[in-house]
């Protein structure tokens, strides 16, 4: 079936706009002032601001007959908003504030068209906060268009008694008809030509409090109880969400299973999972004394994460040279990497295994000033035990897969209660600070993705040295961090490059080495002559692959390479990560499932730095042409580069997100 989406939008327009008549001619109207056509038309010209999510009423508001314009930004349904306007006798000027979203959505043409309907003498309406918020927080641009035009800011709210608030990041209010309809038109607002930065800092603040005055005032006078219509405030004294049945009958399975955990955690050593030496530290007893001084937690899962939050450390040490930093990870590997770069000033620790006991044994211990956690770490015993303490939460480099958020929404009994427990949640992208929002956060805010600016993955230069020896001029092909199911497509495509480029070698890094065994197998039945890293073996003459199944050398063989296929993208497991390869050089081919590194894919693609492929016979094509045209690897290395030029910057943003959650910062918070 098709349909029209522009007469779909029209249609949809008028009835919303049918809706609002009914809504205004069903209700008993309550105006302040009591004659707001009047009152407005005393300061015509003027900028009519309003608060995201409170805007259904305000079409239909008698303006005395004065012409307005309304600002709606570029997106999908600025058709049907435009039908709504127009309905009312509105037209729309395209455009708004790019807010956290770092991307342009108009907002430039808009000021420049709201400028010359000013200066027609026509007004204009605009929401103060931008998407995707904090909601009502006032930005710059309504002030900026009012130091501009010199024409002044009219704070408008309107309250029905009674209204449907829906879960959004400004809790979007649907009036009902047969309601106490209140419109309240607050004192203007007026911002001279020459203001400095404080004098406009100041007056956005009146803004921001002369719209709060107008809708407090408006749900008074309508008799209405504000606070389902009104988004969670960062700095609100409201208590954090209580846990409900399904997050306390966690606790009590977790607090149950206590006697359980020394046996897993013994079977997961001997599956090489767990370091028996120190389990005591799973268990939530510290082996080293808690440092003097104020003490940082940071938590990460495992390798990526570990490497992604190691340069925050000394970012944050160089605001606050008397930080002392705890490193807590899960993994076996991720501690072997703490241990080789952490600075000798601060401590690796496992992280205690997810029972209240553990975690209060362990919080006991440390008692942090500030704990941090990385990427998708949500574990309700940590966050509800930390929480309960008056400890600050951050969770940074955040980040969410579509099966989580999926999840994480059926279960908002247990999604409000945890995210709403953090200080802040930084996250990788706008996407993804508006998830963690609709999930109980209450201040999430896009700065960007640490990996972007974390230093490539150590290269051991000797054995770049070696490997160069050993392969001795012979094309090859990196096949970096590879899922099972890969690997059959990469063997195809090696098979296509050996028939036409003599002496054609593959080097695979599996994303587990444990499949190393397997893998050599697998290629062996095939008939290939393999050589195995872990057995202390090179690549020789009559190496067909090179299976390079040892850990932490990732970095040696990214600088080794001018072309490497980045895995866990040819099978549906959302790919790896690309900027460690790009660091050193390297050339990157990508499968299609590349959901967990979306931004700096999107960047490469975009500007043709990295090829995508879909099988054996495009990934053979592509590496063919690329080793074959110097020119063209030249023009992708650095068109790489400034593709990650263009997303860095996260990490001096975390640092300015994280100081004021520090003793003596300023607007400490702490959630409880």
């Amino acid at each position: 079936m098709t349909f029209d989406k522009a007469r779909l939008h029209r249609l949809a327009g008028r009835a919303i706009a049918r809706y609002v008549d009914l809504v205004y001619r069903t209700s008993r109207i309550v105006n302040e002032p009591a004659n707001p056509s009047e009152f407005i038309r005393l300061h015509s010209p003027f900028i009519l601001a309003m608060w995201h999510g409170q805007f259904l009423m305000l079409p239909r508001l008698d303006r005395g007959g004065l012409k307005v314009r309304s600002m709606v930004a570029r997106h999908n349904d600025a058709e049907l908003i435009g039908q709504v306007l127009e309905s009312f006798g509105m037209e729309m000027i395209r455009g708004a504030g790019a807010g956290s979203r770092r991307r342009d959505r108009g907002g430039a043409y808009a000021l420049r068209a709201a400028l010359r309907t000013l200066e027609n003498g026509e007004s204009v309406a605009m929401t103060a906060d931008i998407p995707p918020g904090p909601a009502r927080t006032a930005g710059q641009g309504i002030v900026t268009l009012a130091r501009l035009s010199g024409r002044p800011i009219l704070p408008v709210a309107t309250a029905t008694s009674r209204y449907k608030a829906f879960n959004t990041w400004s809790r979007m209010t649907l009036n009902l008809p047969f309601s106490k309809l209140a419109v309240v038109v607050g004192e203007p607002i007026h911002v001279g030509r020459d203001e400095d930065e404080a004098s406009l800092e100041r007056a956005r603040l009146a803004v921001q409090a002369g719209l709060n005055a107008a809708t407090a005032r408006a749900y008074e006078l309508a008799g209405a109880d504000p606070a389902r219509a009104t988004p969670p405030q960062p700095d609100s004294p409201t208590p954090p969400a209580r846990p409900g049945l399904s997050l306390k009958a966690y606790r009590t399975l977790t607090s149950c299973s206590r006697p359980l955990a020394p046996r897993v955690l013994d079977s997961r050593a001997k599956r090489g999972k767990e370091d028996l030496s120190r389990r005591d530290e799973r268990l939530g007893r510290a082996t080293v004394p808690r440092p003097e001084g104020c003490l940082v937690w940071v938590h990460a899962a495992s390798v990526g994460e570990t490497n992604a939050i190691l340069p925050l450390l000394p970012a944050l040490r160089a605001k606050k040279p008397d930080l002392r930093f705890l490193v807590t990870t899960g993994t076996v590997t991720s501690a072997q990497i703490a241990a080789r770069r952490l600075d000798p000033r601060d401590i690796h620790q496992y992280v205690p295994v997810d029972i209240p006991e553990a975690v209060g044994r362990f919080l006991d211990h440390w008692r942090p000033e500030l704990a941090v956690f990385t990427e998708s770490e949500v574990w309700p015993n940590l966050i509800l035990e930390t929480a309960s303490r008056s400890i600050p939460l951050a969770l940074v480099n955040a980040r969410m897969s579509n099966r989580s958020y999926e999840r994480w929404r059926k279960w908002r009994g247990v999604s409000e209660p945890l995210f709403s427990r953090f200080a802040i949640v930084l996250a990788q992208n706008e996407r993804l600070a508006r998830r963690f929002r609709e999930l109980g956060a209450r201040l999430t805010v896009d700065v960007g993705n640490l990996k972007i600016d974390a230093p490539p993955p150590v290269a051991d230069a000797a054995e770049v040295h070696r490997l160069t020896d050993s392969l001795a001029d012979r094309p090859f092909l990196l096949a970096a961090s590879t899922h099972e199911g890969e690997e059959e497509v990469i063997y195809a495509a090696h098979r296509m490059l050996a028939e036409s480029l003599d002496g054609f070698c593959t080097i695979v890094v599996p994303r587990h080495p444990g499949r190393g065994e397997s893998l050599a197998a697998f290629f062996g039945e095939k008939g290939a002559r393999v050589a195995q890293r872990s057995k202390g073996e090179m690549p020789g003459p009559e190496t067909d692959l090179y299976i390079a199944d040892t850990l932490g050398e990732l970095g040696t063989f990214y600088a080794l390479s001018p072309v490497a296929f980045v895995g866990g993208s040819l099978v549906p497991r959302g790919g790896q990560n690309p900027i460690e390869a790009v660091r050193h050089n390297a050339v990157v081919l990508t499968g299609p499932h590349w959901a967990n590194f979306p931004d700096a894919y999107r960047a490469l693609l975009r500007r043709k730095a990295a090829i995508q492929v879909r099988s054996a016979l495009d990934l053979a094509v592509a590496v063919k042409s690329l080793l074959g045209d110097e020119v063209e690897l030249a023009r992708m290395r650095s068109s790489a580069q400034d593709a990650l030029s263009s997303l860095s910057g996260a990490l001096d943003r975390t640092v300015d997100a994280l100081l004021p959650l520090l003793p003596d910062g300023e607007g400490l918070r702490r959630a409880s």
